[in-house]
């Protein structure tokens, strides 16, 4: 819970438009009342300070999953990030063909969302992820905060 509140506080003096007003910032990873990070009159945001290993991360993978997802899907006119550290691991992973039943199966409510949302219509993450890339903004934080790529474990 410090790395992500740390790293968000990290990030904003160089994520944050000069014109652009914080509506409000989650520091508390996870289980927060709000729906997002990070919302201000432009953007909402998410950020995931993981430090990944590149080997079976399927916890981290379903995460991640779940927050691009809630991304895509959420109906607003303010553009979209997901803030990672370090891109080539999760870019990885949404053009895999890892399959969703298998990021799906961990929750329950999730898995009920996304059957209402889509129909089960998509098969692999890359199937779902393609013809929303466009939606959410997915950006490397490493050059802002490298003090954390040492120490970042938040799923």
């Amino acid at each position: 819970m410090i790395v992500h509140a740390l790293g968000i506080l990290l990030c904003l003096p160089h994520i944050l438009k000069p014109e652009e007003r914080i509506d409000y910032v989650s520091l508390g990873a996870g289980n927060t009342d709000r729906a997002f990070d990070l919302e201000t009159n432009q953007r909402i945001a998410e950020f995931k300070f993981i430090r990944w290993q590149g080997g079976p991360e399927a916890i981290r993978q379903n995460s991640l999953f779940k927050d691009f997802y809630v991304m895509a899907e959420y109906a607003t006119k303010k553009q979209k990030f997901l803030f990672v550290l370090g891109a080539e691991h999760p870019m990885k992973f949404f053009n895999s063909g890892r399959a969703l039943s298998s990021i799906l199966s961990h929750s329950v409510k999730l898995q009920k969302q996304f059957s209402e949302k889509v129909d089960n219509q998509y098969r692999t993450v890359r199937e779902y992820y393609l013809p929303r890339k466009h939606l959410v903004t997915i950006q490397d934080v490493s050059p802002f905060v490298p003090e954390l790529l040492a120490v970042a474990t938040d799923v």
